[in-house]
């Protein structure tokens, strides 16, 4: 089992920044990747951002690039997500998951049923 809890969540202006940290415990040698979802009101969960336990591979959606970095520190066991030039429309309880199988050399997991172990969210609230 692996267990994760998100923070770093909370309101910021439109153009603000914000880090989401997830702290990871149990079994953590045994993931294989970790990633980023967010979940607006009435909306279906979506992917963020994506990479494997040692940063050979990191893939972000179309819809943060450029403006959200994804990184990890593995001494720590914490996943990182930095969020700049924040826009109303990410605003969203933000979700950072595990997963324990390898991926193939070109595949990127961006579907929840791709990832074993979930976080309880983290809510991002951005103003315009």
């Amino acid at each position: 089992q692996v267990q994760l809890v998100e923070s770093g969540g909370g309101l910021v202006q439109a153009g603000g920044s914000l880090r989401l940290s997830c702290a990871a415990s149990g079994r953590t040698f045994s993931s294989y990747a970790m990633g980023w979802f967010r979940q607006a009101p009435g909306k279906e969960r979506e992917f963020v951002a994506f990479i494997t336990r040692i940063g050979d591979r990191i893939y972000t959606a179309d819809s943060v690039k450029g403006r959200f970095t994804i990184s990890s520190d593995n001494a720590k066991n914490i996943l990182y997500l930095q969020m700049n030039s924040l826009k109303p429309e990410d605003t969203a309880v933000y979700y950072c998951a595990a997963r324990e199988t390898y991926l193939s050399a070109g595949r990127y997991p961006t579907s929840t049923y791709e990832y074993d172990y979930w976080g309880q969210g983290t809510q991002v609230t951005v103003s315009s």
